[in-house]
C-alpha cells in the first residue's frame, strides 16, 4: 500500500500541471512499472544486495530489475552467483509485483489495510486486466491474490521435495520458494548458479511437471482459472476460456511434437521446452546447442506467448486464434465465427493491430541488435529480441556478453512486451475530434 500511495502522491505532487486524476489509466500503469523498475535497480546496486567483493553496475542492475518486473528472465549476471539472500529476495519480490501487476497488488494491499477501494483504483485494475466492466473488480483482486498464494504455496512444497535432496533444508526452502514464484509468474529466473538453469534436473519428473503446471496455469490467466474453478463442463465456459484452453493445448501439443522431431530431446524435455517457451524461460536443455529449426519453433512459441490477464507476455493466444478464424472467414467468404459464436469486428481489428505492432517491434529490435552485435548470427539476434518482447527469458547464451547499448535496447523491448504494444502506442495516441468523413475508394489487395 505504501508503494501504491507513493505512485499516486508522486503523480499528484511532483508536477503541479499534470494531475494524477487527469492521467489516463495506461499512463499511470506505465509510470508505476517504471518506478518499480528504478527502485529495484537502486536496491540491486547496493553493496548489501551482492556477495562480498562483487560490484553490480547500474546498467546490469537496471537490466535485472527490468527483467524481473517484466517477468522475463533474461540475465546479464547470474542471479545466484552475484546476489546474496537479500538481493535474491529483491528479485523475487520484483517478480511477484510484475506478475500480479502493480495496480492489482496495490489494491490488494488497500484491502488488507481495511480501506475502501475507490473508483480510481478500480479503473486501473480494469485497464490492467483488460476487463470490459467494473462488476466484481474487488472480488477479482481477492481471488487473484488467493489463487497466487495457493499455486505458489503448493509449487514451493513440491519443489522442496526435489531440492531438499541436493541442498541443506534452509537453502532448499529458499530455492523452492523462489522457483515457485518465478514459475507461476512465468519468469525464467533461477538461483542454482553458473547459468545452469534447470539443466541438472533435466530428467526429474516431479520438478519438470510441477514447473510445467505452474507455468501453464500462470499463463492461462486468472479469469480462465476462476471460470474453470466453477467446475462446469467445457460447453458452459465463456468463449474466452474456451479459446484460451483450446489454443493453449494446441500449442503445447504442436510445440512438443515439432521439438521432439527436430531435436535430440526426450518427450519430457520436448514438452517442458514447449511449455516454457510460451513466456516462462526455464530450460532443461542448452538452448545455444539447438538447431536453427528448434530455435525457430521456440521463437514462434515465444512470439505468441501466454493468454490475456495472465502473468505471461507475447501477442497472446486469443490474438492468434482470432486471426486464424478471421483468415478462414475471408477465404471461405463467411462471417467470422468460432465455437457457435460470432467474433466482434473490434476483436479482429485489435488482434490485427497488436500483431502488426509486435512484428514491427521485434523486426526493428532484431535489426538494431544486428547493427550493435555483428559478431552473432541473425537467428541469435531474432531469438534474443523475441524472448525479450515475449517476456520469456530463453537465450542462446549471448545475453551476458552484450554491450551496454544492446542491454538498453532489450530493456526497452522487455518493458514494451510487459505492458503490451497497444498500451504503449496509446500513450502517444491523440484522439481526432474531427467528424469529417471522406469518400471511400477501393485499394487492390493481394
Amino acid at each position: 500500500m505504501l508503494f501504491f500511495n507513493f505512485i499516486e502522491s508522486e503523480a499528484l505532487h511532483l508536477d503541479a500541471h499534470v494531475s494524477f486524476k487527469k492521467m489516463t489509466p495506461a499512463k499511470v500503469i506505465a509510470l508505476s512499472f517504471v518506478t518499480v523498475i528504478l527502485i529495484g535497480a537502486i536496491l540491486l546496486t547496493l553493496p548489501i544486495a551482492s556477495h562480498e567483493g562483487i560490484q553490480v553496475s547500474f546498467i546490469d542492475a537496471l537490466f535485472t530489475s527490468t527483467s524481473a518486473v517484466c517477468v522475463t528472465g533474461l540475465v546479464v549476471v547470474d542471479t545466484a552467483d552475484t546476489f546474496n539472500a537479500f538481493g535474491q529476495s529483491v528479485v523475487a519480490i520484483l517478480i511477484q509485483i510484475g506478475g500480479l501487476g502493480v495496480t492489482s497488488l496495490g489494491v490488494g494491499l488497500i484491502l488488507i489495510a481495511g480501506r475502501r477501494v475507490g473508483f480510481k483504483q478500480r479503473t486501473l485494475v480494469r485497464e490492467a486486466w483488460n476487463i470490459n466492466n467494473f462488476k466484481g473488480i474487488v472480488k477479482l483482486v481477492k481471488a487473484v491474490l488467493l489463487l497466487t498464494l495457493i499455486f505458489e504455496g503448493i509449487g514451493a512444497l513440491l519443489s522442496f521435495i526435489v531440492f531438499r535432496q541436493d541442498y541443506p533444508t534452509g537453502q532448499a526452502l529458499g530455492i523452492s520458494m523462489f522457483h515457485s514464484i518465478a514459475s507461476f509468474n512465468n519468469a525464467g529466473f533461477d538461483i542454482l548458479g553458473s547459468f545452469q538453469n534447470l539443466i541438472p534436473y533435466q530428467n526429474n519428473l516431479l520438478l519438470n511437471l510441477t514447473t510445467c503446471v505452474l507455468i501453464i496455469f500462470g499463463g492461462l490467466g486468472f479469469l480462465v482459472i476462476l471460470d474453470l474453478g466453477q467446475m462446469r463442463g467445457f460447453k458452459h465456459l465463456t468463449l474466452h476460456s474456451k479459446v484460451v484452453i483450446l489454443t493453449t493445448v494446441s500449442l503445447l501439443v504442436m510445440g512438443t511434437l515439432f521439438l521432439k522431431g527436430t531435436e535430440e530431446m526426450t518427450w519430457l524435455g520436448a514438452f517442458f521446452q514447449s511449455t516454457s517457451a510460451r513466456t516462462a524461460g526455464f530450460c532443461t536443455y542448452s538452448i545455444g546447442e539447438l538447431s536453427n529449426a528448434g530455435l525457430w519453433i521456440l521463437t514462434i512459441l515465444m512470439f505468441i506467448g501466454a493468454s490475456p490477464g495472465s502473468t505471461g507476455g507475447g501477442i497472446k493466444t486469443s490474438t492468434v486464434f482470432v486471426l486464424i478464424q478471421f483468415t478462414r472467414s475471408v477465404v471461405t467468404n463467411q462471417h467470422c465465427k468460432a465455437l457457435k459464436r460470432s467474433i466482434p469486428d473490434e476483436a479482429i481489428v485489435k488482434a490485427t493491430i497488436i500483431t502488426l505492432l509486435a512484428l514491427g517491434i521485434v523486426g526493428s529490435g532484431a535489426f538494431l541488435l544486428c547493427v550493435l552485435e555483428p559478431e552473432y548470427s541473425f537467428m541469435q539476434h531474432l531469438f534474443e529480441v523475441t524472448s525479450a518482447f515475449g517476456t520469456v527469458g530463453l537465450s542462446t547464451g549471448i545475453t551476458p556478453s552484450l554491450s551496454g547499448w544492446s542491454k538498453i535496447l532489450l530493456i526497452v523491448v522487455m518493458y514494451i512486451g510487459r505492458l503490451g504494444p497497444l498500451t504503449i502506442a496509446s500513450l502517444w495516441f491523440v484522439k481526432n475530434k474531427s467528424n469529417l468523413h471522406y469518400t471511400e475508394e477501393m485499394i487492390t489487395i493481394g
